[in-house]
């Protein structure tokens, strides 16, 4: 894959992800693809519950706004850091919404086959975010 397809693939997303539309994972991800996130107790299966697990976010943080601030790739594997501002206005699982603003840097591997998202590796600063919603 060439990187100009890697940075169009992420462009797709982030911005999806900036305008609140969680379809945009359906240009991005494989219907089957995994997502494994650092704190979740189990894998995401399926593109349909990656969009529910995101929903769920910007249903917390309806402002989220994404910043890819680097981006590497090696083959099929592309590496980004990312951070994220938000505001939570909305509840985040069983905690109401705070009000509070936070900032949360993140590390994702993407493996690609054909263009989309097979499986990802996402850690990112959940202790920190809960410390700025003064949760922690």
């Amino acid at each position: 894959m060439t990187v100009s397809k890697v940075v169009e693939h992420q462009r797709i997303w982030v911005e999806g992800l900036n305008r609140g539309d969680v379809s945009a994972a359906n240009g991005v991800f494989a219907t089957d693809c995994t997502v494994h996130i650092t704190g979740v107790a189990q894998p995401i299966h399926g593109v349909a519950a990656w969009k529910e697990f995101m929903a769920g976010l910007l249903t917390a943080f309806p402002d989220l706004h994404l910043t890819v601030e680097d981006q590497l790739t090696d083959g099929p594997r592309v590496a980004i850091r990312w951070r994220a501002t938000g505001t939570q206005r909305g509840p985040l699982g069983p905690v109401p919404p705070t009000g509070r603003s936070v900032t949360v840097d993140g590390l994702i591997i993407d493996h690609l086959e054909g263009g989309m998202v097979t499986e990802r590796w996402e850690q990112w600063d959940q202790s920190g975010m809960l410390q700025q919603l003064g949760l922690a």
